[in-house]
Formats: C-alpha cells, structure tokens, sequence
C-alpha cells in the first residue's frame, strides 16, 4: 500500500496558502445543502468542526456519547492553549512555534503538518476571544501568556485552571448556534461501534442507544472522526473514564491505518495514585511547573517531612541537569527523570512513588495572592483529593498516561487511507511526533476543526459529489449484524470475571511493560500476556444483563474488548521500533546520560499498521519524513 502524505512544497510558510488556493477545489455555497457530514465526537475537535462546516452550508449529523456537548474529555484541559502571537513581544513568531513543536517530538513529525499548524494558531485565539472566551489578562486589559515545557517564550494562552473548559463553552456556543439554525442535528447518547464502507468509502456509521440498547445507522456523504485518544488503555490515566479507542479501532478494522501507537505521553505531575480502589488519575496542569520547583530528598528513604529537610539536602534534579530549562523540560523528560529519582530510592510519600513540586519559593516571592490568582483553583483541586494544603506543604506529583500522539493515519487534507474518512485532533497521529508539548493539544483540535478541515473536506466533496446512501443498504445491513453478533457475544459469555478485571490487568501489563520505559524482553512478555487475557476475557466474562435496556456493563465490555485487541497492536509497534525518540523510550537505545537516542538511519518514518484480522500479524507501511527546514539533531535542553 502506498501512502500519499500529499503534502505540498516550496516555501514553508507559503505551503497551506498556496494548497488552499491553487489545489483544494471548492463547494458553491448553494450546493452544499445537499450533503450531510457526519461527525463523531463533540469535544474541541469535533465542537468546532461540526460547527464551522454548518456555518458554511452543510447539513451536519454529530454524535456524541455524553447527555451534552459540554461532557467532553476536552473539558479537562488546564493550562493553556499555544499560539504565536509574540504578545510578550520576546521573540516568537510561527517559525519558532514550527520549531519548537519539531523538536519536542523528537523529529518524528511532518514539517508541512506542524508549521501549518503553527500558523493557523494565531486565527484561533482571535476566534476564541470573538467567542466570549475569557482568557487571563494583564492590568491594562492585553491577554496573558505564560510558558510551559520545552520553550523558552511565552506563547501560552489561558484561563485560570480550565481552559479546555472555557473553549469548550465557545465551541459549544457556535454549535448551539448552528443547532438552533436547523443546520445541525446534535444525536446524544449515541456510541459509535463501526463505519459503514460503501464502494470503499466512508459513507456512515452504526450507531447504538445508550438509554434503550437500539442499534440504528447513519448515513452521509463524509464521515469525521474526532473520538480523543486511547490513554485509557493503560486502565489508570488522566483521561474520562468513558474515554475509549472504540471509534478509531472500529474505522481501523474496517481498513484505516492506525499510526504510531506507541507514541503515548506519561504526563509528569499528576496527583499519585493512593490505592487498588481508583479507577482514574486526577492531573495537576504542566503550567505549575512555572512557579513549582520539582525536588525529592538528596538522601534515600528519606522520612522526614519536607519541612524538615533543609535546601543543602534537597535535589533539585531538573534544575542540576538541564539548567537552560530548569523545570520547564518537556513532559517526557521530567516523566522519566521523576521516576529515575524515584527508582533511586529517593521518592516520597506512603509508597515512595512521588516527588515534590514545591511553591515556597514562589509564594515568598511574588505573594500568596498572586500564586491564589493564578493556581487558585488547581491548588483548590489538590487539597480536595490529598487533605493537604499545597500553600503549605509541597504538593506531591507522579507521572500518569495522558495523551496520545498516535491515532489513525491521515494525510495532509487530514483524510485516512480510507476515503471519505477524515480524523480530527487526538484521534489523528499527525502534529505532535513522539511527544506533544504541553498546550499544543487544543491547539491541534480547533486549528482541525476551525482551520484545516472546512477547506480539506471542501475538496473531497466536489471531486466525488457523494450521494447520501440508502441506510438500508447493504453495506449498513451488514455492518449492523456484525456489531449485534459482537454485543450478543459479549453478554452471551456469561462467565464469573469482571470487566473492570479485564481492564485493570491489561493496563497494568501495559504501564509495567510498555510505559515510561520499555525493553525487549517486557514487550514480548506483554505480548504473549495479552493475548492470553484476551482468550480467558473471551472464554470467562461476565456482563450482567438485568436491570432493563440502559447497560452500561455492555458498553463496557465492548471498551474493553477492542482495547484488548488494540493493546497488542501497541506493543507490536513499539517492539518494532529499535529506537527511543520523545514518549518511546527504549531501555537499549540510550545515551550514556540516559536521554533517549533516535535511530535516524533507520526510523525516519512514521509506522501505519494495517489490520489482518486478530491473532494474526499486522502489516506495516512506512511512510518516510523528510526534513528540509529544520535538521534533526540529539535533543538537548541542559
């Protein structure tokens, strides 16, 4: 199979102008009525997308699986959203963004993908503030930037603790806006459990009723995805508990490549977990890390409190090691140095698994008001989940599976293999290589959906001129047996294990074996192992079946099934790649200072995985990065 990035060349900077004017072909705005869009997922991604292509005159279907919109996972961002708007006037511009983004994912990116998505970032905070957003501002009434990891400008736009909850709200005004219009029908309760592939398009999707149990289908012209990413393969993680890989697993078994799995973010302060009893891990915003200053004690099994232990015997180690960036290192740095220390014997708290991310010096500094003004409600979080009040003591961190940079393969118009399938923000692999930078990831989904696509899908509707098929068609026929034999598998096993025991078990092999770090060995092990669990989930599930039509244990357990089948495609293609590079960090490839070591030679590609069936051997597609504009090089940040 051969894959076609269709990315342009020439200039750079001249690339996404010249590909919207010179090679995407338009839709006339009266013709556009006459096709339907079908969109899955209401978060940032989805939110703006279905919203800007109803403002331009297509009918939109989108569907989510939250009561609202306003559920979404993209709820839960923090800290901020990036964009080169150089407001602090120290020397940022979109190149640098390029830049910056390039060499945070440890070069394993498509330069035309990421410096378009650095351009169109300074569209989507004028977009933002139009939409009543109220992002932070100085005295004098300019918005506020602050930095986060891997950067040395301030480039990060935000509000308060909550963002992604703040952008969501504007999204959604536009959303609502067009609803009420007629332009959108917004579906709720809806799970999507596969695509409908009609003369080898995407033309719909199958859906099920989470309230009453009934499958039904829907048709369009075009299907987008914008379903989020698959951290919560790893049981716990950051993510929404009903974050899932569902949707892209499904459109990858009906023949779109999934990308670069392995690329999975450990985010680096999050609240420890506390206990057996979790079911997920509450995430603590990467911008603390301006004011906190991360340490652990220099002396091993050191059990005093942190007030007791002096300046001369804490480590600092983030600082001591990389002096440029201090605690600002990129997530996948301060992740594996924070277990590093941990490893080392010099982890705090009940179970030695944490490390200290203290604002004593900060708050002397600048005032406990300002640091109130700024953490406020973050801090408020922590001190409801811990008993502790971080004003006071240090707060307590560990690293946590987060994001994903892998997803389903695309192409520069944002379309997979699969024609007539576009993806969306995190359920695509494009822009952040091996490791995303902190605030890039709204930033990704609402340059999609405002910026990318509108124009991408533009050009895919006027060269096929889809017709809307039947529902009842047989491609829709057949993909709705198929899920209803699934579901009746899954309640028919009836045996004595939960689900919960599924998916707890194969998270922990995953974080164990393929986590912050991974060895051959382990991910041959994970292999075998999850193949086995596969079976037995096969042979001794049990999903209870009373209660009346609303089930939230067969949802479940579909979860759970495709995260078993998923999980071993992301242990193949990180045993597969002899390398380390950004959140892939193999134990054998590492400098002598312990960073990660690319293999340039052989792994200047990026891996898309085309499914044979279960239980038998992916096969991968290599398509090959080229770098014209910016030279790979040994990631450094000391």
């Amino acid at each position: 199979m051969s894959l076609d990035s269709k990315c342009p060349d020439g200039p750079l900077e001249d690339r996404w102008k010249q590909h919207k004017a010179k090679t995407l072909k338009l839709v006339g705005p009266i013709n556009r009525r006459k096709f339907n869009i079908i969109v899955v997922g209401s978060g940032l991604a989805g939110a703006s997308a279905a919203a800007t292509l109803a403002e331009q005159g297509y009918q939109v279907t989108c569907i989510s699986f939250h009561d609202s919109p306003r559920r979404a996972h993209s709820i839960a961002a923090q800290g901020g959203i990036n964009a080169a708007k150089n407001y602090q006037n120290d020397n940022d511009s979109a190149f640098r963004l390029f830049h910056d983004t390039i060499k945070g994912g440890d070069f394993r990116a498509r330069e035309s993908n990421v410096y378009r998505l650095a351009e169109v970032s300074e569209n989507i905070i004028d977009q933002a503030v139009s939409q009543g957003v109220p992002f932070a501002r100085e005295y004098g009434g300019t918005l506020s930037n602050r930095t986060f990891g891997g950067v040395l400008v301030s480039r990060t736009f935000y509000a308060a603790g909550q963002t992604g909850q703040q952008l969501l709200l504007g999204a959604y005004s536009s959303l609502m806006r067009q609803i009420d219009l007629g332009r959108v029908t917004m579906l709720t309760f809806k799970d999507m459990l596969d695509v409908v592939v009609v003369d080898g398009h995407a033309r719909g999707v199958v859906l099920r009723d989470l309230k009453t149990g009934e499958l039904s289908v829907e048709m369009g012209s075009s299907v987008v995805l914008c379903s989020g990413g698959y951290s919560n393969v790893f049981y716990l993680s950051t993510n929404a508990m009903k974050s899932n890989v569902s949707a892209t697993w499904r459109a990858h078994k009906r023949g779109a490549l999934m990308a670069n799995p392995c690329y999975t973010q450990i985010h680096p302060t999050c609240i420890p977990q506390s206990g057996d009893h979790q079911s997920k891990l509450t995430l603590m915003s990467e911008s603390l890390r301006n004011s906190g200053r991360v340490w652990v004690p220099s002396a091993e099994k050191d059990a005093r409190k942190a007030a007791q232990i002096p300046d001369a015997e804490r480590d600092y180690y983030l600082e001591r090691k990389y002096p440029t960036f201090g605690n600002m290192v990129p997530r996948d740095v301060a992740s594996r140095n924070a277990k590093y220390a941990c490893d080392e014997g010099k982890g705090v708290g009940p179970n030695g698994r944490s490390v200290y991310l203290d604002f004593r010096d900060a708050i002397a500094r600048e005032g406990e008001d300002s640091i109130r003004t700024k953490y406020g409600n973050l801090f408020q979080m922590y001190e409801k989940i811990t008993g502790e009040n971080p004003y006071q003591t240090p707060m307590q961190i560990y690293p946590a599976p987060h994001y994903t940079m892998g997803g389903l393969w695309v192409d520069y118009n944002l379309e997979s293999n699969l024609p007539g399938l576009f993806v969306c923000g995190e359920a695509n692999f494009s822009d952040h290589g091996s490791n995303r930078l902190g605030a890039s990831a709204l930033m990704q989904g609402l340059a999609d959906g405002y910026f990318v696509l509108p124009y991408t899908l533009a050009d895919y509707i006027a060269r096929e001129n889809p017709e809307t098929p039947d529902s009842e068609c047989a491609a829709a026929a057949e993909a709705t047996t198929a899920v209803k034999e699934r579901l009746d598998r899954l309640v028919g096993v009836q045996g004595k294990r939960s689900v919960d025991s599924f998916h707890r078990e194969l998270g922990m092999e995953l974080l164990d074996k393929c986590g912050m770090s991974r060895t051959r060995e382990g991910l041959e092990s994970a292999r075998a192992k999850i193949r086995t669990l596969r079976d037995e989930f096969w042979s001794d599930v049990r999903v209870p079946t009373g209660g009346g039509a609303m089930n939230p244990e067969i949802e479940k357990a579909a979860r759970v099934a495709d995260f078993l089948e998923f999980g071993e495609l992301l242990v193949v293609d990180a045993h597969n790649r002899e390398e380390s590079c950004g959140g892939h960090f193999r134990e054998e490839h590492q400098t002598e200072e312990g960073e990660a070591k690319r293999d340039d030679a052989n792994f200047t590609h990026a891996s898309a995985w085309e499914f044979t069936g279960v239980d038998e051997q992916p096969v991968e597609h290599k398509e090959a990065l080229e770098f014209e504009f910016v030279q790979p090089s040994q990631r450094s940040y000391k």
